[in-house]
């Protein structure tokens, strides 16, 4: 018999796709004295028990749903670890309404950002760039979201989008706020508004 928490977990991995060991009990066990051995046991009974699967070919070991069909090294995990990164600091930070992982907005060539999330009643689009585009690369991309943008499959107004990134790029103007960042709560302390310095003399 699965618990209310078991099938939360279960539904978290869905969600995320994979999840390592140390943000499951960060998210599912926290509020309890020994998280990481509680977190532990219950890992290995549902894994036992065929509801999850894990990937040791990975350091720390992950884990992620039954149904989901990846390689046990498939180069797409570190790149679901970050998105579910983003997604702790976004908590962290309070009033994130929804968080939507690679969430699909109509044909092949329309847009697919990595998360379509509502933070301070705010709509964003998040692109989780772990590797250097080229500035085609990223055009292109861009693009994408303009021809969504001016396409009717989306209410208005269009979501922001914000690119996490260690690299700046240089885009092209676009009919919605585009931001760029390396972390997302570097984001959001960059819209702080800054004290005025007075100079005294």
């Amino acid at each position: 018999m699965l618990t209310k928490r078991d099938k939360a977990i279960i539904a978290d991995l869905n969600r995320f796709r994979v999840m390592d060991r140390d943000s499951i009990s960060e998210l599912h066990f926290a509020n309890l004295k020994r998280p990481i051995n509680a977190t532990n046991s219950v890992l290995l009974r549902l894994l036992r028990d065929g509801h999850i699967q894990r990937s040791t070919h990975v350091q720390p070991y992950v884990y992620y749903g039954a149904d989901l069909r990846i390689k046990r090294n498939s180069a797409k995990i570190n790149h679901w670890l970050s998105i579910l990164g983003v997604y702790k600091e976004m908590r962290k930070l309070g009033a994130l309404e929804s968080f939507r992982v690679e969430p699909k907005f109509g044909r092949k060539g329309v847009a697919e950002p990595d998360v379509f999330a509502r933070f301070r009643k705010t709509d964003f689009f998040i692109e989780v760039q772990r590797t250097i585009y080229t500035e085609k690369q990223m055009r292109e991309k861009i693009d994408r979201y303009i021809d969504l943008c001016r396409s009717d499959l989306l209410p208005k107004p269009f979501p922001h989008l914000l690119i996490l990134s260690e690299y700046t790029y240089e885009l092209k103007a676009a009919p919605f706020r585009v931001f760029q960042s390396q972390s997302f709560t570097e984001f959001v302390e960059s819209l702080k508004p800054r004290p005025i310095k007075i100079a005294v003399t």
